[in-house]
């Protein structure tokens, strides 16, 4: 038996723009925040839905300062012509990441490749949402963040010194295997919304994956005082990028961010790069770009390897069960959650008993 229950996307975004509308955002932002966590739960993405994203302003937003209801968007340098540079200004990470992949698809468009790096930010949830939208829309795509706070261990460290800097690849393959290819990962070991889910659940955490007050390994979530990077040295390093290019960009100390006193906001970079832009014509056989991505990959999952999955392909099955549902899939314990919000806006019918299992 399934442990979801089926909620009608509309009703869920109902409720996701009156939370955020009624803590002073507008009714634009509150839309596209609803979207991006519509298309986050769709896809399966449990750690970064809207319960996460109203977590998230409560514990850092609105009613701290972290971020600005209604903020406008601020391009400081745009000396070069594939690339800018903004002051988000505080304003909602999800409609500024919106709005900064739209503009860097429109560079790649007139220049073959665009970026735009952002600063004084607030965190944008799901990044391999954004690049998916692109490689959707035939872009190849990249993002990454830093994080709200300094959650992760640094190899061979005891105190958490980095966030857990996503990176996000998403690439235009549809013709090739049905789906864009998505490669999006934390560079911990797991985000720290799966610790929360685990705990929501009542499930441990994998090993290797967090650490307790003292810095000793914990696999209750419960116990958990921060994380650990992934692939310990390789993850590190991943995870160090994304601090130097914020560090590039005008983010500052990594332990101040989400706290009071020195510049605590976080930095996101995108770039999109046109197909055209990366093709010699020279593919083998005189077949066409997305033809040769096919011989590619069935070339990868040949060889006895035919059960093996493309990063993405989980998201894009979920997203067809999501679809045969006739909603959005949630469990028990998160509709709990979706109910004390729907009590704080006064919106009634998120009873569980309202939501039938999913078949």
């Amino acid at each position: 038996m399934s442990e979801f229950h089926v909620v009608p996307a509309e009703k869920h975004d109902v409720l996701v723009k009156a939370a955020y509308e009624a803590r002073g955002y507008t009714t634009a932002e509150a839309t596209v925040a609803a979207e991006v966590c519509q298309d986050a739960t769709r896809h399966g993405i449990r750690t970064h839905n809207a319960l996460k994203a109203l977590h998230l302003d409560h514990l850092f937003g609105s009613e701290k300062g972290g971020c600005v209801p209604g903020a406008e968007i601020e391009v400081v340098n745009s000396r070069f012509k594939a690339s800018e540079v903004w002051n988000a200004n505080k304003k909602l990470g999800q409609a500024v990441a919106v709005a900064a992949m739209d503009r860097c698809m429109e560079m790649a468009d007139e220049y073959g490749v665009g970026q735009v790096a952002v600063d004084d930010a607030f965190h944008y949830l799901w990044g391999g949402g954004y690049v998916m939208k692109a490689a959707e829309k035939g872009y190849i795509a990249y993002t990454n963040c830093t994080s709200t706070l300094a959650e992760v261990v640094p190899f061979f460290g005891k105190h958490p010194t980095m966030g857990t800097n996503p990176h996000s690849w998403g690439f235009p393959t549809q013709e090739a295997n049905g789906f864009p290819i998505v490669i999006d990962w934390a560079t911990s070991t797991v985000a720290m919304g799966r610790v929360q889910q685990l705990k929501r659940e009542g499930k441990e955490l994998p090993p290797g994956a967090a650490v307790d007050k003292d810095g000793k390994e914990t696999r209750d979530p419960n116990e958990v005082a921060a994380l650990l990077p992934f692939g310990r040295h390789k993850g590190y390093a991943m995870c160090l990028i994304n601090e130097l290019v914020g560090g590039y960009i005008g983010g500052s100390l990594p332990t101040q961010r989400g706290r009071e006193g020195a510049k605590t906001t976080t930095c996101f970079y995108f770039q999109c790069i046109h197909p055209d832009a990366w093709s010699s014509g020279q593919f083998a056989g005189g077949v066409s770009q997305q033809e040769n991505l096919k011989t590619v990959i069935d070339d990868v999952l040949g060889h006895g390897n035919e059960k093996c999955l493309l990063p993405g392909q989980m998201e894009a099955e979920f997203r067809k069960r999501t679809e045969a549902s006739g909603g959005l899939l949630f469990s028990a314990a998160e509709i709990a959650e979706f109910k004390e919000l729907a009590d704080e806006v006064e919106i009634s019918g998120w009873e569980l008993e309202n939501f039938a299992p999913e078949a």
